[in-house]
């Protein structure tokens, strides 16, 4: 049977305004006009088969728990069946059974076949913009590694997974890292996310850079791995600052002064995106990445980001409240 969620029932009236309460989480349902979200969902709400029995936008909100409370979809299901704010959050009625992992899994399967996730998260971000969070500032580049969810192959670096294909070697100082790479681009004022690109582990950084750049921003923040001619003189021509880092090169072994001042200066403004990669993967669990395959971890990327974006502007908020 199709469930659409309705006004509050009789159970939820006797029940105290108070019990099950979760003031952060109600702030973030204000945040945002979910029914814009909604509207990206339309495709799988009218598909005539394989209808899902719950609202979408009650799904999704779901997923965005799951980033939050870095819960499994097994995990996710008890986690609904026992807490009320959960409830609250996602819509779902107290005399409601609770989506179970299979529809949840299914659920994230037709976004990410659909490819929706990263039109959820430019939905977000362009209501957040509309709100001023925005600063634009800057644009801070980089990228960090995560370990593929399939097990490592037996044989030697440089051989793929049967698995995971999409996994791939990559090696960063003296250790071998099998998985994948996730860049982003986050705003240098507000520290929310406004660019995510999801690739095998031996993509070069550079490679994807430029889908990072925004073009509205006034600078662009990036260490020496995102250094090139081309790039630099791009960023000219659109009359954005050129904040990469140098590095040296065969016919110069030694970085001059100069430049070497302009990279130790550089290093302290762009630490904060290292503090986001911190955030991710101590916080959200985002250490490993959950699924096979390229497709399902994209879109998880792009949950990832949605999510603490979410909560970074509720701080955000809260900030500006506490300063007038």
């Amino acid at each position: 049977m199709h469930i659409e969620t309705s006004d509050p029932s009789f159970i939820d009236v006797l029940i105290s305004r108070h019990a099950g309460r979760n003031d952060r989480l109600e702030r973030i349902d204000r945040l945002i006009d979910w029914p814009k979200v909604a509207r990206i969902l339309d495709d799988i709400h009218a598909a005539p088969e394989g209808r899902p029995a719950y609202p979408p936008l009650m799904m999704v909100k779901i997923i965005v728990l799951q980033q939050w409370y870095d819960a499994s979809d097994v995990g996710m299901e008890e986690a609904l069946q026992d807490r009320l704010s959960f409830r609250r959050f996602a819509g779902i009625p107290l005399e409601d059974a609770v989506p179970d992992h299979s529809t949840i899994s299914r659920f994230r399967k037709a976004v990410v076949e659909r490819r929706l996730a990263r039109a959820l998260f430019a939905e977000v971000n362009r209501q957040l913009e509309a709100q001023r969070m925005m600063v634009k500032r800057g644009t801070l580049i980089d990228a960090t590694i995560i370990e593929a969810q399939a097990r490592r192959p037996q044989s030697a670096a440089g051989a793929r997974s049967a698995t995971d294909p999409d996994a791939a070697w990559t090696k960063k100082g003296k250790k071998v890292h099998f998985g994948c790479r996730v860049h982003i681009g986050m705003d240098a004022g507000s520290g929310l996310i406004r660019g995510v690109e999801f690739t095998p582990a031996n993509v070069a950084d550079t490679d994807v850079a430029d889908a990072l750049i925004m073009g509205d921003e006034a600078a662009v923040y990036a260490d020496k791995a995102y250094e090139s001619k081309e790039r630099r003189a791009r960023l000219r021509a659109r009359g954005v600052k050129d904040r990469i880092m140098h590095r040296g090169n065969k016919h110069q072994s030694e970085l001059p002064h100069w430049q070497r001042r302009r990279n130790g200066l550089l290093t302290k403004v762009r630490a904060p995106v290292e503090q986001v990669f911190g955030t991710l993967k101590r916080v959200y669990g985002y250490w490993q990445a959950r699924y096979m395959g390229l497709m399902r971890n994209e879109a998880e990327a792009l949950f990832k980001a949605m999510a603490y974006n979410l909560r970074r502007a509720d701080g955000l908020r809260g900030a500006c409240a506490t300063h007038g």
